[in-house]
């Protein structure tokens, strides 16, 4: 690891931790004996994800994480709680694509639409109604039947 102040290539470890998603250390250059923090960062395998019409794309976790907070836009969530939801259906998506590197898009869908029930319910239709192309009240009427259940 280069030193940021002198470029030399020999530093210690002075401290390590965890970090989200990687491991954080504390160094020591053996030359200057200037201190800098790095992080390691677990690369995470690609996957595919499988469209209404056959086409594939490759997973995109921005996309998941915009259509789930316009979902939740002025509702009274917490955003940890909303980051933590996201996380968690990326981890199982990841488990899910381990073998064969695919995930239906409906796979999605349905994963986050039951997390977000959970959460909250008014996030949950405006979800339903985008996901299910809702297109007039009689489908939100029909999920909101589904949800009294």
């Amino acid at each position: 690891m280069d030193c940021p102040y002198c470029a030399n290539d020999s530093s210690k470890v002075t401290d390590k931790r965890k970090s989200p998603g990687g491991i954080r250390r504390r160094r020591e250059c053996l030359a200057c004996e200037k201190r800098f923090t790095t992080y390691e960062i677990i690369e995470k395998s690609e996957f595919y994800i499988i469209k209404k019409d056959g086409r594939r794309e490759r997973f995109d976790r921005q996309k998941l994480e915009r259509g789930i907070t316009t979902a939740f836009e002025k509702r009274p969530v917490p955003k940890e709680r909303i980051d933590k939801m996201i996380n968690e259906v990326e981890d199982n998506l990841r488990k899910m694509a381990a073998g064969k590197k695919e995930v239906r898009s409906s796979t999605i869908g349905d994963l986050v639409m039951k997390k977000m029930e959970r959460l909250d319910k008014v996030a949950y239709v405006r979800f339903a109604s985008v996901y299910k192309d809702f297109t007039d009240i009689q489908d939100f009427k029909k999920q909101l039947k589904e949800m009294e259940r």
